[in-house]
Parts: C-alpha cells; structure tokens; sequence
C-alpha cells in the first residue's frame, strides 16, 4: 500500500517512534515483558486508553504499572480494591471543616496520571461504578460538582482469574468496554526469568519522558491519516463479531474508536505516517475481545476465537 496523501509532517511521526522506543527502554529496564505485549501497552498509552492485565498473581502486572508511570515521570497512585472500598476511597470525598465553616473537597488516588486499581474484581459493583464517568469523560462528580482529573491520565487495572476464588465481583460489559485493551502478560521465558533471579526489579524507575512528551505525543497521534477504505474495514470487522454465531453480544461501536486510536499509535511508533490493516489486525485481540458476550454455551476461549474468525473472513480494503 503506497502512502496516502495528505499525510501529518514525517518529523513529528519520527519524534513519536523516537519517543516509544525510549519507552520501551524505560519500562524494560525495570521488568522482564515480550516485546508484542509491550506494544500493546505503548498503543494504549499513545491512545490515550485505559489497560486491563489480568493474569496470574506475581507475574508484574503491578511492576508494569509502576514502570510505565516512573517511565513518563507521572503521578502515580495505587489502589487496592477490596469488598469494603467505597467509591468515595477511590474519588474523594466532601470534608466539612469547623475551623473555617465550610465543606471542602479532598481528592481521591484518581487524581493521578496513572492510576493501578490491583484486583478491581474484588471491588463491589457499586465501588466499580464510580470510575466510569473518570474513565471516559476524564472527570469525577461527588456532591453535585464536577473536578477535571490530571492530564495525562491512565487508569491499569488488574484482576486474577476468577475460577474457584471467592469474593470477586466479574466486571460487568459496561465496565470492560472502558478499558482500550486486555493482556495477559503470561510466564517469562526460562531467560527471562533467569534475569529475574539474577537482578531483582525496582520500584524507582527512572524517567526517560516527560508528561508534557507524553501529552504532544498523543495529540499527533491522534493526526495519523485513516482512509475510508480502513474506516470500512473496520467496521466490517465490527459488524461481524456482532452476527458471529458463538456471540450474544459483538464489539461496540465505542470498540471501533478505541482499535482505531490504538491502529493510529501503532502506526506513529513505527514510523508511519498512515495506518495500514496490519494495524488493525495486531491489535485486534487485545482491544476486541473482552467487549464481545459470547453465548452461554460457549467454549472458554470464545471471544478470542470469534476475533480471530472474524480476522480470517473479513477482507482487508
């Protein structure tokens, strides 16, 4: 595919691959993490999203969060959800003050760039509900007033796998289809963990970034050149996961918008300047996935098989 025309200014797109790859060295010098999945959290922090990692316990998905916040040189705040969390923990909440007769507000952890919320899933529902309004709107309502969150702002959630633990509350669709993406980050290769053994991870990791990098650069990512041919792509792709014969319910319309900023950041940190379906197609699992509800006598694995066969049917344009 030759390059479309009208295209952002090819030094503002090398800025953005040049500004990736010191990501990339930043995060990786703290953690042991494969360079596909690492390309996700990069699309997602380019995008402007938000990250599921659920996995195993003790396979860094916290480590990973602190990494990408020391990385940016962000606020970080972290939050463990437990069943006794209230939205206010997580918010903040309206103090009256005697010494000067007035209410004042105190602000919660999710005034923060990056926000790890560990094991979301053992959080009730009502508690869950409240980072819906922060998670897309990038503000908060407590008592009637509304305060802007920080910019940039991330929120990385884990959660453990649900089977034969008690206490977890499954986060519900409205929920999961505020997160850009899901990853699991799985074992490290016996290499990997070797360097593990060898030289324990720190929590100080250094920064590579500036937030006001970060900002600049997903605003340009933003520019990245889509043509109609992709758009209908895209929502070809859409369209069938929703007529899949194992889903119940397919990918958003929220969904195409999320894969197609992801797309955007993918294409800037390789250096181009328009998105190609490969694009498309390398994050369409982790973005796609976790929206879609397959059917009740569905496999386990059916959301991702529904992608896949859905990747393998749908011509790219």
């Amino acid at each position: 595919m030759s390059a479309p025309s009208q295209a952002p200014q090819i030094a503002a797109i090398a800025e953005i691959a040049a500004f990736g790859e010191r990501l990339r060295h930043g995060i990786r010098s703290s953690m042991q993490i494969s360079p596909d999945r690492l390309e996700v959290v990069l699309c997602t922090l380019l995008a402007g999203g938000h990250l599921l990692l659920e996995d195993h316990p003790g396979v860094g998905k916290t480590q990973l969060a602190r990494a990408v916040s020391g990385s940016i040189d962000g606020h970080f705040a972290r939050v463990q959800a437990t069943v006794d969390l209230l939205p206010t923990d997580i918010l903040g909440a309206t103090v009256w003050h005697a010494d000067t007769g007035s209410f004042q507000f105190h602000p919660g952890p999710i005034f923060a760039n990056v926000v790890l919320v560990d094991e979301l899933n053992r959080a009730t529902p009502k508690t869950q509900s409240g980072l819906l309004e922060a998670m897309q709107e990038l503000q908060v309502t407590v008592d009637g007033h509304t305060y802007p969150l920080q910019r940039p702002f991330t929120v990385i959630a884990t959660q453990n796998p649900t089977a034969g633990y008690d206490g977890t509350y499954p986060l519900p669709p409205a929920q999961l289809d505020r997160f850009l993406a899901r990853l699991s980050l799985g074992y490290p290769t016996p290499e990997q963990e070797t360097a593990l053994l060898r030289e324990r991870p720190s929590y100080d990791v250094p920064p590579v970034a500036t937030l006001a990098e970060l900002s600049h650069a997903q605003a340009s990512v933003a520019q990245v050149l889509v043509t109609d041919p992709l758009l209908e792509y895209v929502v070809t792709l859409l369209g069938a996961t929703r007529q899949h014969p194992l889903t119940d319910v397919g990918a958003s319309p929220r969904s195409g918008l999320q894969l197609l900023a992801a797309a955007r950041a993918r294409a800037a940190l390789q250096g181009r300047e328009y998105v190609l379906p490969d694009d498309v197609k390398a994050l369409a699992h982790a973005v796609l996935a976790h929206r879609i509800q397959p059917i009740a006598a569905a496999q386990e694995n059916a959301q991702l098989e529904v992608v896949s066969d859905v990747l393998g049917r749908v011509a790219a344009r």
